[in-house]
């Protein structure tokens, strides 16, 4: 039997809309479906460089919304609903796998699927309820008014319902019909979306190419030396991982309590519930106030009460 004061999490992500409602909010609203973003594919050789750039720029971060939904306790099962077979969808499988969520074919049998993730993921999230009765959590990852039932029978069945959506995409009455409702650029983590520009097209890319031609290498070397979105964790610097890991479970632990300062253990407890392989040892420290010790540009470690607290740098805190 489990233990009833612990939080049990399901995550529905429906990644069609989080993706489109992303595109839109960074380059204007309806450009996803005017710059036919849904079957390009970058590995093309004649793909577009401009519209491979948009979609960089517009890249969401499925870790970041992951591991929101794990601040809220144990994450039982994550599901994102989506046509995998889409190129745009389908440059997110290994993020998403490697996070262990459970990817959901959609088979489109109209233009655009219409309401295919919407049904599919309501249909789900129901039976899940009914089939784990200590699910005490759930996080819907979109902002779809077609998501207001959903919500409000999950509520009137117990769960306290967090809904993730995208600023100017996520409707009102969704907000009202939830427990809680963040935004994606609210996300720990997450670099807010800046204002789409009103030019658009290929006249705008030749005409911004032409104002940087005076300072074509330096924008290059710019280019070169740039993070890409999604980094592979295989060929990243374990400490690295790791010190953004902390960043991260800081950030999410001083939004949810509204405290500078945050125990060890349940810090620690956050960065496992993010990455279960994470280990102090394996990273060569004989404990967990040595790894934080260890990176004092980062977090502070207070140790003068028996329970040892830990908070964010103030200088990383205003960033």
């Amino acid at each position: 039997m489990n233990d009833p004061g612990v939080t049990r999490v399901a995550v529905y992500i429906d990644f069609d809309n989080i993706v489109i409602s992303r595109y839109d909010q960074v380059h204007g609203r309806g450009q996803f479906q005017r710059d036919k973003v849904r079957a390009f594919d970058r590995a093309d050789k004649a793909a577009d460089p401009e519209i491979a750039e948009k979609l960089r720029r517009a890249t969401v971060d499925v870790g970041a919304m992951i591991d929101f939904a794990s601040s809220f306790g144990t994450l039982v099962l994550t599901r994102a609903y989506a046509d995998w077979s889409d190129p745009v969808n389908a440059d997110y499988r290994g993020q998403l796998v490697s996070r262990a969520v459970d990817l959901v074919q959609l088979f489109p049998t109209a233009a655009y699927a219409k309401n295919g993730a919407d049904i599919r993921l309501a249909v789900d999230a129901v039976e899940d309820m009914f089939r784990l009765p200590d699910l005490t959590h759930v996080v819907i990852v979109a902002g779809d008014s077609d998501y207001v039932p959903l919500a409000q029978r999950c509520r009137r069945l117990g769960r306290y319902v967090v809904a993730v959506g995208v600023a100017g995409s996520t409707s009102k009455a969704l907000a009202a019909a939830c427990d809680e409702l963040v935004t994606y650029d609210a996300l720990p983590g997450i670099t807010p979306a800046e204002a789409p520009q009103p030019a658009t097209g290929r006249t705008a890319g030749a005409r911004a190419e032409r104002q940087e031609s005076g300072s074509a290498p330096a924008a290059r070397a710019s280019r070169r030396t740039r993070r890409p979105a999604a980094a592979d964790p295989d060929t990243e610097d374990p400490q690295e991982l790791a010190t953004r890991l902390l960043v991260r479970a800081l950030r999410l632990g001083q939004e949810k309590d509204d405290a500078d300062w945050l125990h060890s253990s349940a810090v620690k407890s956050q960065m496992r519930r993010m990455d279960p392989s994470f280990s102090e040892r394996a990273l060569g420290y004989r404990s967990f106030s040595d790894f934080v010790k260890a990176r004092e540009g980062v977090a502070e470690l207070d140790e003068t009460n028996p329970a040892r607290l830990i908070r964010l740098n103030p200088a990383m805190a205003e960033q």
